[in-house]
């Protein structure tokens, strides 16, 4: 720019003339392109040729040319708009531009806008001009329009662009540029103005501004905040009606969702505009009210002047919460929070307003937006606290009710409470309390549908519900939210739409894996369904009369209810079937047989009701006899009559089914529930009907068989004197109906459903006759014999054919899922005595016999109708027919194990009497055990399991090597089932007791071989799977424990004593005592949810029917604790056991200890220690004196590490009572005091606790003086050590001791009394209020020294319990008492009485004193080395320049000292702080800013100010320009070529790594409390943020500032080491 000056200069010493200066600039005609620096001149010269006031018509003409040919073609120019000199460039054409048209006027202007309009509609916007051109042009042109139609041109396409803008960079930056510049531009104009609010905002009824971006209406209407508002000044000179955007509803829509809007910037852009209306309204001081969209509903804003400072408190604490919640820290939102209630409190501190009385005075969506934003926080601390209080809130102050809060119930609340993380239990709350806001979810909807009307409760839950199904919840959230809904009062408030919308929640509820979360939301969605809907019994009872009855009903109904003739009618049209010759051979539907056994069952219910109430008796039960008639008259023809449709047979045992098996769900006995006892009773006289049905349809192929021979004998031949008695009934069923049998027996592998029902109902009807007292009755008997031979004989006879058909497979099928029930009949009922059967025998030869793992055959026909197989399978491919029917085989054959298991040989025995191979050749029946799981589905391989547990403990010693190979197989087979639920726990178990069966076990470790190492390698692995599936490590110990210490018959075997595995695997039990998990906090919230269902007990159904499986990792420590209160120290094994356990366990605390010498509290070293070191102390009762004293050296030497509080605690205890016991083991006590400081230095304070409890240790001593006086010896020396922690662990001690002393009256301590008794009164009368005394007091008090006695609190509740909690160790290690009484596997020994802790203990809180054994590591560091490391204070002038041209110095620095002038601006005229202005003066100096501007020069005066500058500001060019002046000031800099860089954190900030500085920068620093306002965050051209590791989100802004001024400066030396 120099030489271009220099240029022009010359050109005005030879004319004088403006246009030649212009001509000159422009460097003659015809020349080539301005450069930007000849554009920046020629600006500044029209600027200086405007203020000098040259005028006349040639200045014109020549200002229009310099436009039209000099400048305009600029614009054309190529270059990217990212292009740095092309922004230049371009902003300096414009700014000569608007020189041009302010000396040219309208003429000028309306040529320029019209081109530039021409551009904007081009495709794309701006097309060969550029969009961002285009739209600056128009800005430097508009103020000079007056042409309306011109001037609605212009502004419909600033509106377009500011609606449509695409998300392209380009698009963006326009539409930003249009918003932020060219609108307020326009908006001079009144009238124009009215076209863009009309624009920005729609009109009622249009919706609010989401059809819109509202973060570009926000940017629109913050740049035109100065024209939304009436001023003081009246119009303000300018023309048309003023605006007043208070009054405009579309605009606090606006507001608002920016407010709540998730970029910062938007948020910020919306507070500005809410603090400018309550300042324009506080000034004004005039009433206004902005007309509400409904009339019922308060206003959105509205102001009064007799209000005026309440209403102005109210927003000031409004608008300060919605500030504080950018911080994003709890700790520094908490003490605002407090003022949320001060706004309800004014919102309903009136009962009458003006505009809407007895409502909101504030519209209750200010409040929303407040939640809103807490509730979509980052931080969950912050999302928590605000659910709370909005729950507790409105539970308070009972908020009128408005529409838009259920809207917002469903939509931001509900969001909310998906998150799982908000359900945690408060500090200090009990393990397995409700958390806090799951009680307040309860509160708050009951509450608020109580105040809800009462026709808007429906629609308000359906929404609700459905919105739990809209999204996939955990299982934490989705079971408060229905528990809150079950306890909503009973009302009638859900319908059919309502019902359903709870089904579909109870299919997500189904994706929940874990079972007693999912099974108790269903519980209570299940209740909720009761409570908001009529419960079925009473609406029946009182709707009776809704029950049409029939046209064409008898006589003898007229007389019943309607409800019982509706019934009948409906067991009756059940039960018809179709008259025709062929049947479909299809089972019905279950679901219609369900509903109708429902409903027979709730109207028997509804009959006793009427019973009770009206007192009458119904001993014969009239109309459940009636309802029963159809069906029971169906039942007792089965066995008579072959002509009953099959459709009819199948609907009436599939009702029967559904009528036993929901009676048995309500777990009440005959005798206790009538209408089960009836039903019963009914049954039974069917029994015999249906029993033979059931035979007959479950052996067709002999009756088939039957049918031929029995048609032969009828025509004289002679195979039919060979007539099967169970033939009978097919004489019977030709008398009855005559013809021919048409009936479609078991052949078709459709028949398998059908079967399926048959063994059902078959099970079922045992145990009916087994109830009912039908034990030993001929039917049972001859019932079973009959189907077991013709089962047997069906498996026996194969086809002559060389091809097997459909339906001899089929029957093979069928004929082994018979005899596998009959199998688990002779298990579960002994008590019918079916074992005493000829019939059992033939099935014991056949099935040991058989050939295992027999694979049936496709019939060929299905193979080529592929599609009907399909058709007809039921969904069953036949490779899962298959797999049943060899799961069938290995439940038969594991029956014949379990009664003959004494008989198996160890090897095969081709020898034995028992003709049973199965028996007789193990090895072969293990092989096939192997076969199958390699050809069973996972699913089906249990019975497998129960087999191998018979067999390997006796192949174990002379086959290892298979049976090796099935602990393999059936590993795999455990690990590929790990992540299923259902079917995954039950072979777990068989496995575990097949593989830690004690013969197996005890075989195993007799050998030492390769057995042995391949169950220890298993033990580890299901150690490591229960790291990963809690459970898995329970399953183990509680069988291992109980098979240890209370073997059955069928575990001891040959053993003499099983206890001995115990030692043999004594690696189960020692990891069993340090199990445990460091949970993540999501599992911790699982645990804690658990606990809490659990404690619920029977008032949540799911602790009732869910299995208690004590899958708790805290029960594996439980199991293993109770096993061992179970041993005895008089038996040798249980004392070699003990004495083994406790060397493990002192050794993996040696080897923890050395892993890692320090490690933090609450670790999972700190978890391990702690949780081996509690297993001590329940094992020392029963070590005997010897031991201890073996071992007494490795507890001292446990005690020297530097542990943490709890395992301190625990190791002084057992040294206690060991010493207390045996006091001639303090000899050795007295020696850990003899080692050198070095040692003692962590560990000196436990030992000194030991002898704190010294009246405890000497109870058992008769000569205490000589113990004493050595007591006395060594607590003195430690009385005057130079660390204070441990001069006061010391003087506890010495208190205690000398209080012993002189208990006794020792003469022989008559000297040392002086000295004790004053050190003792120094202590107690120490003066000041220092911490030296606070700490006496408060070691004093701990619960260690105060409460705590080692005998009397030896508890396990103290242990487990009590201990970590007063030692504050985390809650996942406190094991409370109730965890012992509810683990029932394995109970506490009668005589054990060491349970509970007293009271005393049990009630104190956890101190604030933790011991600390610090010891010489407090010394004072005298000898420490001399500083290195010291800041140094440079003043820069004293090595550059003599002191006697300090003067001159001042007054030419940059000459003198040969200063680089960097072009970087500081602008820092927000901050109002001297001290930040200081720093900035200083640091701006030291980086050779070219100037730092201020909001005022008086800031240099502040005393403060100089203390940090330095006098910086007398080496620095300081500019004042005020905070409202920075608008103009900013784009001046624009014109002149500067970047405008702000220092904000926005959505689209750059990252200041990153960026990269234009030379000619001018850094704008934000005010330090709300940093840059939103209507200067427009006129920048970029925000550039610092990045941030740590919780805290903003710096220091004269940090900022320094590390803004850094980079840049950075970035210019290496940019000027580059040019060199």
């Amino acid at each position: 720019m120099e030489l271009v000056l220099a240029d022009t200069l010359l050109g005005l010493a030879q004319s004088p003339e403006p246009c030649a200066l212009l001509r000159a600039v422009c460097g003659g005609d015809g020349a080539a392109p301005l450069s930007v620096e000849r554009v920046e001149t020629l600006r500044f010269l029209l600027q200086w040729l405007e203020a000098g006031g040259a005028g006349g018509e040639a200045l014109r003409r020549a200002a229009w040319e310099v436009a039209l040919g000099r400048c305009w073609p600029l614009l054309r120019g190529g270059g990217g708009a990212d292009d740095p000199e092309r922004r230049r460039l371009v902003r300096a054409a414009c700014g000569a531009l608007r020189l041009c048209a302010r000396l040219c006027g309208a003429p000028l202007a309306a040529r320029l806008a019209g081109e530039a309009l021409a551009a904007l509609r081009a495709e794309p916007p701006g097309a060969g001009l550029g969009a961002e051109a285009a739209v600056e042009a128009l800005v430097a042109v508009a103020p000079e329009l007056q042409e309306p139609a011109l001037l609605e041109r212009a502004v419909d396409a600033a509106l377009a662009l500011v609606r449509a803008g695409g998300r392209e960079a380009g698009e963006e930056v326009a539409a930003a540029l249009v918003a932020g510049r060219l609108l307020p531009a326009l908006s001079s104009n009144r009238t124009a103005l009215g076209r863009v609010w009309a624009g920005l905002l729609p009109g009622r009824g249009e919706g609010g501004a989401a059809a819109q971006r509202v973060s570009r209406t926000l940017l629109a209407l913050t740049a035109l905040a100065d024209l939304l508002f009436p001023g003081l000044d009246g119009d303000g000179g300018r023309e048309g009606p003023a605006l007043d955007a208070r009054l405009y509803g579309g605009f606090w829509r606006v507001v608002q969702e920016g407010l709540t809007d998730g970029d910062g910037l938007c948020r910020k852009r919306a507070r500005y505009l809410l603090k400018r209306a309550v300042e324009v309204s506080d000034q004004l001081r005039t009433d206004c009210t902005c007309p509400p969209d409904n009339g019922d509903e308060p206003s959105l804003f509205w102001w009064s002047v007799e209000k005026n400072d309440k209403l102005l408190q109210f927003w000031e604490n409004y608008i300060l919460i919605m500030e504080t919640l950018e911080g994003n820290q709890i700790h520094v939102i908490k003490p605002v929070l407090p003022k949320l209630n001060s706004l309800y409190e004014y919102a309903l501190s009136e009962k009458v307003v003006i505009f809407v009385p007895g409502c909101w005075l504030f519209h209750p969506s200010w409040h929303m937006c407040i939640y809103k934003r807490m509730f979509e926080s980052e931080n969950k601390t912050l999302t928590r606290e605000g659910v709370a209080q909005f729950l507790e809130i409105y539970e308070t102050k009972r908020l009128p009710n408005s529409p838009g809060f259920s809207e917002f119930i469903i939509g931001p609340l509900m969001d909310a409470l998906s998150e799982s993380s908000l359900y945690g239990r408060s500090p200090g709350q009990l393990i397995g309390a409700c958390p806090p806001l799951g009680v307040k979810l309860q509160k708050f909807l009951s509450i608020y549908l109580t105040l809800l009307p009462e026709e808007e409760r429906s629609s308000f839950l359906l929404k609700f519900i459905q919105k739990m199904t809209s999204r996939h919840w955990c299982a934490v959230p989705i079971l408060f939210l229905s528990m809150a809904l079950a306890c909503i009062p009973s009302c009638k408030a859900l319908g059919t739409e309502g019902l359903h919308a709870l089904r579909d929640v109870l299919q997500c509820t189904m994706i929940t894996h874990q079972i007693l979360l999912r099974g108790a939301a269903q519980c209570f969605l299940l209740q909720t369904a009761m409570h908001l809907t009529d419960v079925l019994c009473d609406w029946l009872y009182t709707h009776d009369r809704c029950f049409r009855k029939s046209i064409n009903c008898h006589a003898e109904h007229q007389e019943r209810s309607s409800l019982s003739v509706y019934v009948h009618t409906l067991v009756e049209d059940y039960l018809k079937a179709p008259a025709s010759k062929r049947e479909n051979c299809c089972m019905p539907d279950w679901f219609e047989a369900k509903l109708v056994a429902t409903m027979i069952l709730l109207a028997a219910d509804v009959e006793e009701m009427k019973n009770k109430q009206s007192k009458k008796s119904n001993a014969e039960r009239v109309e459940l006899k009636s309802f029963l008639h159809p069906l029971l008259d169906v039942l007792l023809k089965l066995g008579t009559n072959a002509y009953i449709p099959t459709l009819k047979t199948d609907k009436s045992l599939q009702l029967l089914l559904k009528l036993l098996q929901t009676c048995l769900l309500k777990q009440s006995s005959p005798q206790d529930d009538v209408v089960l006892s009836f039903l019963s009773n009914s049954v039974m006289t069917a029994a015999e009907s249906i029993l033979d049905f059931v035979l007959r349809r479950l052996t067709t192929s002999e009756l088939n068989t039957f049918l031929k021979k029995r048609r032969c004998y009828l025509s004289g031949s002679r195979e039919g004197s060979k007539v099967h008695e169970s033939t009978q009934w097919v004489k019977r069923g030709e008398k009855e109906g005559g013809g021919d049998v048409v009936w479609c027996g078991v052949g078709e592998v459709s028949d398998l459903d059908r079967c399926n029902l048959y063994l059902a109902l078959l099970s079922e009807l045992v145990n009916l006759c087994s109830n009912a007292g039908w034990k030993k009755g001929p039917s049972i008997w001859n019932f079973i014999s009959s189907l077991i031979n013709a089962s047997i004989q069906n498996l026996q006879e194969t086809g002559n054919e060389q091809e097997s058909k459909l339906g001899e497979q089929i029957q093979k099928v069928v004929s082994m899922a018979s005899l596998t029930v009959v199998c688990e009949i002779f298990d579960q009922k002994p008590e019918l005595q079916l074992k005493s059967l000829h019939a059992v025998e033939t099935l014991k030869g056949f099935i040991s016999s058989v050939q295992l793992n027999q694979v049936l055959k496709k019939p060929s026909k299905i193979e080529e109708k592929n599609s009907l197989f399909e058709e007809s399978t039921s969904s069953q491919g036949w490779g899962k027919i298959v797999a049943s029917y060899v799961h069938d085989q290995w439940v038969c054959l594991h029956f014949i194990l379990n009664k003959y298991d004494k008989f198996i040989p160890l090897s095969n025995d081709e020898t034995l009497e028992l003709s049973l191979l199965a028996v007789q050749r193990p090895i072969r029946t293990l092989q096939s055990a192997l076969e199958a799981l390699t050809l069973l589905p996972s699913d089906q391989v249990l019975p497998v399991f129960h087999c191998m547990k018979v067999l390997v403990p006796k192949l174990l010693g002379s086959s290892e090597s298979l049976c090796i190979d099935a602990f393999d197989l059936a590993w795999k087979v455990i690990s590929s089932l790990s992540n299923t639920q259902l079917i995954f726990w039950s072979n777990l178990k068989a496995f575990v007791q097949f593989v830690f069966d004690t013969e197996v076990l005890a075989v195993a470790a007799s050998s030492k071989g390769q057995a042995y190492s391949k169950i220890k390698e298993i033990i580890l692995k299901l150690v490591e799977m229960s790291t990963a599936r809690t459970g898995v490590f329970n399953t183990v110990l509680s069988y291992c424990c109980q098979s240890w210490l209370f073997p059955t018959s069928d575990d001891t075997g040959a053993l003499e004593n099983p206890f001995s595995n115990a030692g043999n695997y004594s690696e189960l039990i020692t990891e069993a005592c340090v199990f445990g998990m460091v949970f993540r906090r999501d599992q911790r919230l699982i645990q804690d949810v658990h606990a809490f269902v659990e404690n619920l007990g029977d008032e949540c159904a799911a602790n009732v029917v869910t299995e208690s499986t004590n899958r708790d990792d805290h029960y594996v420590r439980v199991c293993a604790v109770k096993f061992l209160c179970w041993l005895d120290g008089s038996n040798t094994l249980h004392k070699m056991f003990m004495e083994d356990l406790v060397i493990k366990l002192l050794d993996k605390d040696e080897l923890v200890s050395k892993s890692r010498t320090r490690y933090y509290v609450n670790s999972l070293q700190h978890r391990i220690k702690n949780r081996l070191w509690q297993t001590l102390l329940v094992i020392f009762p029963k070590l005997d004196q010897n031991f201890l004293t073996g071992t007494l050296d490795k507890i001292f030497q446990a005690g020297f590490g530097n542990n943490q509080a709890s395992i301190k605690y625990l190791i002084e205890w057992i040294i206690i009572l060991i010493l207390h016991r045996y006091p001639q083991c303090l000899e050795k006590f007295w020696n850990c005091f003899c080692y050198g400081e070095e040692k003692l230095k962590t560990s000196i304070c436990t030992f000194l606790s030991v002898l704190s409890h010294f009246d405890i240790i000497l109870e058992n001593t008769s000569e205490k003086k000589p113990i004493l006086k050595k007591a006395l010896l060594v607590v003195l020396q430690w009385c005057f050590n130079h660390n204070f922690s441990v001069r006061l662990y010391a003087l506890v001690a010495l208190k205690k001791i000398w209080g012993m002393c002189k208990a006794l009256c020792v003469e022989e301590f008559e000297a040392l009394t002086p000295v004790i008794e004053s050190s003792l009164h120094q202590v107690e009368n120490m003066h000041g209020a220092g911490n030296a005394r606070k700490n006496w007091q408060r070691i004093q008090d701990h619960f260690f020294f105060a409460t705590f006695h080692p005998l009397k609190d030896y508890s396990l509740e103290t242990i487990f319990y009590t201990l970590p909690r007063l030692s504050e160790l985390v809650e996942d290690e406190w094991i409370p008492l109730c965890k012992f009484t509810r683990y029932t596997d394995i109970s506490l020994p009668a005589a054990f009485h060491w349970l509970q802790s007293r009271t005393e203990l049990l009630n104190l809180k956890p101190s604030d004193w933790s011991q600390q054994d610090m010891g010489s590591d407090l010394v004072e560091m005298d000898n420490q080395t001399e500083w290195t490391d010291v800041q140094k204070k440079i003043i820069p002038w004293k090595n550059s320049s003599p002191d006697l041209d300090l003067e001159l110095v001042f007054q030419d620095r940059a000459a003198k000292l040969g200063k680089s002038n960097s072009r970087l601006i500081v602008v820092a005229s927000l901050i109002d702080k001297p001290t930040n202005l200081g720093g900035l003066c200083r640091t701006s100096e030291i980086f050779g800013a070219s100037a730092l501007v201020v909001g005022s020069l008086h800031y240099i005066n502040d005393k403060q100010f100089q203390h940090l500058s330095v006098s910086a500001e007398q080496w620095l060019p300081l500019v004042e320009v005020k905070p409202s002046q920075l608008v103009n000031y900013l784009q001046q800099k624009k014109t002149e070529g500067y970047t405008i860089i702000g220092v904000e954190q926005t959505a689209k900030s750059s990252d200041l790594t990153e960026y990269c500085f234009p030379e000619k920068s001018l850094l704008l620093l934000g005010n330090e409390h709300e940093g840059i306002p939103a209507n200067l965050i427009q006129h920048l051209d970029v925000c550039v943020e610092i990045p941030q590791q740590g919780i805290i989100r903003s710096l220091n802004v004269h940090v900022s500032g320094a590390l803004l001024i850094w980079e840049y400066t950075r970035q210019q030396l290496i940019k000027q080491k580059q040019l060199k």
